[in-house]
């Protein structure tokens, strides 16, 4: 009879797949292949100024563990500053929210998505790079954001425009 157990998946500080997404690095510690689509997790060094823009996935719950820095949570009902040891969870329905690091220093967040696909949509946007580079965030002009829109439609996601949630 066949083993059936999978070996579990281990990463060193520095190992995984890298990718500029927003102007932060994002490394994807487990993703959806390795889950069998259960979950994705992933290590996001958000750079000051840097953020995800205004976006909502209906399918997917995403939380996220602040392990330095900050970030100003925004979404449809209000705004709230997540500093080191902060959990923010978005729930599955559609939320509009997104993020944006204020400060001067790099935040450090821990992100995991249930069930995992959001990873893939980041795969697709993103540009590889180096643990710990950054590319500074695409312009959020309207074509790009058209892009940006047809993309997440495929990965079941919405994108909206930067001054959505104000």
């Amino acid at each position: 009879m066949e083993n059936q157990k999978k070996r579990p998946v281990t990463l060193g500080p520095e190992e995984g797949k890298n990718i500029s997404v927003a102007g932060g690095t994002y490394r994807i510690l487990v993703s959806g292949k390795d889950t069998g689509g259960a979950f994705a997790t992933i290590d996001m060094l958000i750079p000051p100024g840097g953020g995800p823009g205004p976006h909502a996935h209906a399918a997917i719950e995403e939380s996220f563990y602040v392990l330095e820095g900050e970030v100003e949570v925004k979404s449809e009902f209000g705004s709230y500053v997540a500093t080191k040891g902060s959990f923010i969870s978005i729930p599955k329905g559609g939320v509009v929210h997104g993020f944006k690091n204020k400060t001067g220093q790099v935040a450090h967040l821990l992100c995991t998505v249930v069930p995992a696909g959001l990873e893939t949509f980041f795969e697709e946007i993103g540009q590889p790079v180096a643990f710990g580079q950054f590319l500074p965030p695409p312009a959020m002009d309207e074509a790009t954001v058209k892009k940006l829109q047809a993309l997440a439609e495929k990965h079941g996601q919405q994108v909206f425009p930067p001054d959505y949630l104000g």
